[in-house]
């Protein structure tokens, strides 16, 4: 808890105090130390300042200085327990036991450019499995993990990458919004050792906050190859700032890091100093005068003054909006605009520019005193490699070859243990056919749970194909590049490169692929992004692609998957274009994007990417899937005909036809009769709202004959319906069918995505009509003009 919580008459310890700067050195200077006994004695008049008691003299604090000290009182020590302990203990803790336990925890915020290898040491640090990739807006949220290290429980968070901390992008404004609001003991400044110039201006926003910092100088192999030395520990003391070599991919210099973590959080580290980021004569007197005036007024404690007057010279929208409430905010503003247009008459630049020049200034000074450039093979590489797969003649060839190849690979390489799952399948349906005596138990082990998960779990080993594909893209930095080649095409539907990211995102899940779109500086920009995504097909989707087109065009199965996937994002490229015409203005926003170097994926990434899609999927079998294909097989098998013994084929079809199911079927299909679907399809259809993968679990549940037979549901497909003396499905209705699942209403979670991203459910109403009357238009074309020839 914090001090200001403390009742009157209670007794507290100290734990740490969370402030920063003089606020955190002159409290630490008074006495409040982890283990110091503290009581709230006393309120004033009004409840706040607060007068405390701590070592024998008295001392107030304002209720929001307070704030920014953590303690622990008698009644909290039961529930703390030491970092190694896993949540049980047996001991009796006293508050100063508890205190010194709890002061041993620290929170560390990962903070750095996009693609400079955060995730991939919160995902070593941590053993978490989050998404790498190279190229920008991976992380779009804080993702949080923890682990015990030499007595000390670390709670770490990996942030969102942002080339700086003011407020032009989202994620900016959120890391800005959670180091303020969540204050981290220590904060992990992640810098590419290989392009460190242009990440320490990162470094510089942050010195200028005043956090308790270390930087690791990630990716330092790269440096090192390149022939350029560095003594980063003169530059670490240069900056009062302690410097670390790491290499994320491989955990070098990992211990390294948070051994000095664990020595700045102590106050041990003798680099540690606060320095002044030097702004030149001329803003520092600007700096000076405003800084004076927020210093005596002592607001806004999580701020340093210098920072605060910085922002305000900026015109920083959100550090004004911070402070309007204050007496004193008309004089501040009054200063800042006088200051402003002083140094901007004497600069003859704006301020913003002035003090980007003056800190790069300061870095490139510096780095003359501490590192020698060497070669830049890696550069050299890179641009070979762009040379060929950005050129305006192949580039966009190779983009479209390398899809197909995916999708070629998915289905080729795919078949082999696809068949072997099925023939496992099929062989313990036999043998629960041959040892269970006949029943609705029997019926539902072998129908309900092995006809709807079995026919769906027999497509993982595509999935982790697919996704194969897409780790070696994003982590080699080849996705970066795909959204460069397709920024003009982007351009002239009214969006731009950055959206292509997303999009290529989809092709995994449109979930994540959706909150991807933060990293997009236009509002309009990313609405519309968000809703094109869900037309871009999904891994959920592959499976019953390869079903239908394994069944019905097994000659063209490369080309049919690429059709479809440009057919979606045809479709959502025509529905950008319509929505930047009519409901959105022009967007003039410039496409910025770094091209990361190429990289190597590395062999344990790329199989924690597989693997942690792999554990999804099988978590979505044993959960939604299992009990919508045992639901299914409930309203299908119900209500039961008066026949003793096992229903024959055609009984079973006319039960079907009359259970539950059937009934709502048959009340549905009249509007997807016009694309060629029957009762059962149109069921598994509804059923796939939910998740995709549900259409195949459907089918094969409805589909099931009732007795052993040992064929696989792509073949029950193409069997005669008895009822109806032709085949459910057709080569035709399969291209409709596929078309429809392609394009029609986004699943539920995606659903959700877009009403949560969008802030408003009225467009996840929007993604849901919209979809589904796309899907049924194109579905019924196909099939109208296909009867037409057939």
């Amino acid at each position: 808890m914090r001090l200001s919580e403390l009742k009157i008459g209670e007794k507290a310890i100290v734990v740490k105090v969370l402030g920063r700067g003089a606020f955190r050195k002159r409290i630490i200077e008074m006495g409040f130390v982890r283990g110091q006994e503290v009581v709230a004695e006393l309120n004033a008049p009004m409840r706040d300042p607060i007068k405390f008691k701590i070592m024998d003299y008295e001392v107030s604090l304002r209720r929001s200085e307070a704030n920014l000290i953590e303690v622990v009182t008698e009644q909290e020590t039961a529930s703390v327990t030491p970092p190694t302990s896993h949540g049980t203990t047996t001991d009796e803790y006293t508050p100063a036991h508890a205190a010194e336990i709890k002061g041993k925890i620290i929170n560390i915020a990962l903070v750095g450019n996009p693609n400079c290898g955060k995730t991939s040491l919160f995902n070593v640090a941590s053993g978490a499995n989050e998404h790498v990739g190279n190229y920008s807006g991976v992380t779009v949220d804080a993702k949080a993990g923890h682990f015990d290290y030499k007595g000390y429980r670390i709670n770490i968070y990996d942030l969102p990458g942002t080339y700086s901390l003011s407020t032009y992008t989202p994620e900016e404004l959120y890391v800005r919004r959670y180091l303020n609001n969540e204050m981290p003991d220590i904060v992990v400044n992640v810098v590419v050792a290989s392009n460190i110039e242009r990440n320490l201006f990162l470094t510089t926003e942050l010195i200028d906050m005043d956090y308790s910092m270390v930087i690791a100088l990630n990716m330092y192999d790269e440096l090192e190859k390149s022939g350029t030395t560095l003594d980063y520990k003169l530059l670490g003391d240069m900056i009062g700032v302690p410097m670390i070599p790491t290499v994320s991919r491989t955990g070098k210099g990992i211990e390294e890091l948070f051994d000095t973590v664990i020595e700045v959080y102590e106050r041990r580290n003798k680099s540690v100093r606060h320095v002044h980021v030097n702004h030149g004569p001329v803003i520092e007197s600007a700096i000076a005068d405003l800084k004076e005036q927020l210093r005596q007024s002592k607001t806004a404690l999580q701020f340093s003054p210098r920072y605060l007057a910085l922002k305000m010279l900026e015109g920083d929208k959100e550090i004004i909006s911070l402070l309007s409430d204050n007496k004193d905010f008309d004089k501040w503003v009054a200063t800042a605009e006088k200051s402003r247009k002083e140094v901007e008459e004497t600069l003859q630049e704006d301020i913003e520019q002035a003090i980007a020049n003056e800190k790069y200034g300061f870095i490139s000074g510096a780095l003359q005193e501490t590192m020698t450039q060497g070669k830049e093979d890696a550069r050299n590489v890179t641009r070979v490699i762009d040379s060929l797969v950005t050129n305006r003649v192949v580039g966009i060839p190779i983009f479209i070859f390398i899809m197909f190849l995916m999708f070629e690979a998915t289905f080729v390489l795919g078949a082999y243990p696809m068949s072997w799952i099925e023939d496992g399948v099929a062989a313990i349906s036999s043998w629960l056919y041959n040892i269970m005596p006949a029943g609705p138990l029997k019926d539902m082990l072998i129908n309900g749970i092995l006809g709807g998960v079995g026919g769906v779990i027999v497509f993982l080993p595509n999935i982790l194909i697919l996704y194969l594909f897409i780790s070696l893209m994003e982590d080699s930095g080849y996705m970066a590049r795909a959204a460069f080649i397709m920024d003009r095409a982007m351009h002239k539907i009214g969006l731009h490169g950055k959206s292509f990211i997303p999009l290529v995102m989809g092709f995994g899940c449109n979930v994540p692929a959706i909150m991807a779109t933060r990293t997009i500086e236009s509002r309009s920009s990313r609405l519309i992004t968000i809703l094109i995504n869900p037309f871009i097909s999904c891994s959920a989707r592959l499976p019953i692609y390869i079903l239908f087109i394994g069944t019905f065009f097994p000659r063209h199965v490369g080309w049919a998957f690429l059709i479809l996937y440009i057919l979606g994002i045809t479709i959502a490229f025509a529905t950008a274009k319509l929505l930047r015409k009519f409901h959105f203005k022009e967007d003039e926003t410039p496409f910025v994007m770094e091209l990361p170097p190429y990289r190597i994926p590395t062999f344990k990434a790329t199989c924690r990417h597989m693997w942690n899609k792999a554990e999804q999927y099988l978590r979505k079998m044993g959960g939604i899937i299992l009990v919508a294909s045992i639901i299914v097989w409930a309203l299908s098998y119900y209500p039961r005909p008066d026949i003793e013994g096992e229903l024959t084929a055609e009984q079973t079809t006319e039960q079907q036809a009359n259970s539950y199911m059937g009934q709502i079927g048959r009340a549905v299909a009249p509007v997807l009769e016009p694309l060629g679907f029957n009762w059962k399809v149109t069921i598994a259809l509804i059923s796939g709202t939910a998740a995709k993968e549900l259409v195949i679990s459907t089918l094969g549940v409805l589909y099931a004959e009732g007795d052993e037979s040992p064929e696989t549901l792509s073949h029950k497909l193409t069997q005669v319906n008895p009822s109806t003396g032709s085949p459910d499905f057709t080569p035709l209705i399969a291209a409709s069918f596929l078309i429809f699942v392609s394009l029609y209403i986004p699943c539920i979670a995606s659903i959700t995505a877009v009403s949560r991203e969008t802030g408003n459910w009225k467009w996840g109403a929007f993604a849901v009509i919209y979809n589904t009357l796309v899907a049924w238009i194109c579905a019924f074309a196909v099939f109208q003009i296909g009867s037409l020839f057939t």
